[in-house]
């Protein structure tokens, strides 16, 4: 099964919260590290799974988002290179 990571990137905490239960509840995926914040209140999150499968749920996660507030950005990589990891150490962990 070929792994692949998606982020949600959001302005504000509910925004993110809301975004990342409907990806979790629409597919396959697993939350992976922590919920990252930044100044201006920029918050995301990541996840992990097959390339449908976090597909799938990036575009709930953004649909969901965008009801109650600001989707800054989404972004899926399918496969990504391994060197990726060093980017992203716990998305390493769930991906092996």
């Amino acid at each position: 099964m070929s792994q692949a990571i998606g982020i949600l990137e959001t302005k504000g905490v509910v925004t993110l919260v809301h975004g990342t239960d409907a990806m979790l509840k629409a597919a396959n995926v697993e939350l992976t590290g922590e919920v990252k914040m930044v100044g201006s209140a920029y918050a995301s999150a990541t996840v992990t799974g097959d390339v449908a499968a976090v597909q799938a749920a990036i575009d709930a996660g953004v649909q969901a988002a965008e009801s109650v507030g600001n989707v800054l950005s989404s972004l899926v990589i399918a496969r990504p290179h391994q060197d990726v990891d060093a980017i992203l150490p716990k998305v390493a962990k769930a991906r092996k």
